[in-house]
């Protein structure tokens, strides 16, 4: 079971020096990281998951991790990005910017579908497979549709920004042909350049939630891979 962000600031960090809360910041960070490379690891889910899940210890960590930085903050600290935290906020930072997102995925054998979102005036959403297009249809969890600020606010929640820019199996030491590419790509309006992500049979810990975004039937594919 895990606590709250307070029950884990009067735990583990209130009366903590600022070398303490660096100490205890690093290792919220390395456990994050940890927990994305288990998820992402091409044999996660063949064991059985044990509760709480990777998924919902990743959540809390996030929540614990923003409470160390405040407390860092309060004891007169003053907490640096690191690189990849950098290219995180620069992500979110201009997500409101966002004036189109392309989403593709498929294989040589298949060909690729692309969900394309255009978010310049409004929200407006459609596929293409080869030359054809089709109307594509968002809705939220309460299947309600999509607009620009909803849709927007669900994807701030996966947290792309934090993705690797290109995933492949070579990570873990595995070498996979042909199978499943795909690619995701932000342009912008206020001149920022495009931001990409790709992968190789290899995807982020949260992707089957992306594919959801775009309403992508995920228990269907998991259906067929069997």
């Amino acid at each position: 079971m895990m606590i709250s962000p307070e029950g884990y600031y009067e735990e583990y960090l209130r009366g903590k020096t600022k070398t303490q809360l660096m100490t205890t910041i690093r290792g919220l960070k390395q456990e994050i990281g940890r927990l994305k490379n288990t998820m992402e690891s091409p044999e996660y889910g063949q064991n059985e998951i044990v509760h709480p899940s990777e998924d919902t210890r990743l959540h809390w960590n996030r929540e614990y991790l923003e409470r160390a930085k405040q407390a860092y903050a309060e004891a007169g600290g003053t907490y640096t990005l690191s690189k990849s935290e950098e290219k995180a906020a620069d992500f979110d930072s201009n997500m409101d910017f966002i004036s189109k997102i392309t989403f593709s995925i498929g294989g040589y054998f298949g060909g690729y579908r692309s969900y394309v979102i255009e978010l310049s005036d409004g929200l407006r959403a459609y596929t293409k497979l080869w030359e054809d297009e089709e109307p594509l249809v968002l809705l939220d969890e309460d299947d309600e549709p999509f607009t620009k600020e909803t849709f927007i606010a669900a994807l701030a929640d996966l947290h792309i920004g934090e993705w690797r820019r290109r995933y492949s199996t070579l990570r873990f030491g595995y070498i996979v042909c042909d199978g499943t590419q795909w690619e995701l790509e932000f342009e912008y309006s206020n001149g920022h350049k495009p931001v990409r992500f790709d992968g190789d049979n290899s995807y982020p810990y949260n992707f089957d939630k992306l594919q959801m975004l775009f309403c992508i039937d995920v228990t269907e594919e998991d259906d067929e891979d069997e």
